[in-house]
């Protein structure tokens, strides 16, 4: 997908690829080898989100990888190989021109047992990337967190969890995006794990006119 020269390639479950000069990837997930990283962004310490191996097929000398502590930990392999940002909830940092914000993403009501949820507050971050003059908002995992919103003013492409279990169902996440109102929104954390197509398909019907949905 093309928005305004910024290329968008979805790699499947949560991982995108986003390029205009600089190549940037989030959450590379069971990828195919492939153009290098200059910025990998990981959004939190699960295995579907956070993987070695995967970082490593697309890591060259210089590239800056953009997480939380606990997920840098989970990448000792490559702890030598790459430069490291600690990011948290409010902090940015740019990046050769790349601005790349963290905003808080967590879990309000899925839980694998009683009181505990999958993704805490303070577990992971979403990302708002400015390149370009084009702003994108990766949510990561998390279900709709109260005052987020605040942060997601003028976005063009927003990349959305729907699947539910873990994260948003179809009908929160058209209820999120509802709220923010991107120009474009990219259902995603689907046809992997957990998800389908019919869940795309509902969302985009849940969300009609809010935001232009594409299904990738």
């Amino acid at each position: 997908m093309d928005y305004s020269g910024v290329k968008i390639d979805w790699l499947g479950h949560s991982a995108f690829r986003v390029t205009k000069g600089k190549t940037i990837y989030i959450d590379p997930y069971n990828i195919k080898p492939a153009a290098p990283a200059d910025i990998i962004l990981i959004t939190h310490e699960h295995f579907d989100h956070c993987s070695a191996e995967d970082v490593q097929k697309v890591l060259k000398s210089n590239t800056v990888i953009i997480t939380t502590a606990a997920a840098k930990d989970k990448l000792r392999a490559v702890a030598d190989k790459a430069r490291f940002l600690i990011i948290t909830p409010g902090q940015s940092y740019d990046i050769d021109g790349v601005r790349i914000e963290a905003v808080p993403a967590y879990n309000t009501n899925k839980f694998r047992s009683p009181g505990v949820v999958y993704h805490p507050v303070g577990s992971g971050v979403g990302f708002v990337i400015n390149i370009g003059g084009i702003r994108i908002y990766h949510a990561g995992d998390t279900d709709i967190v109260p005052g987020v919103e605040k942060n997601l003013k003028d976005i063009d492409v927003a990349m959305v969890p729907i699947s539910g279990a873990y994260v948003m169902t179809p009908l929160e996440a058209a209820q999120f995006v509802k709220q923010i109102r991107p120009k474009i929104t990219i259902p995603m954390h689907i046809k992997t794990l957990i998800g389908t197509d019919s869940d795309a398909r509902r969302f985009k019907e849940l969300v009609g006119t809010a935001s232009e949905v594409a299904i990738l």
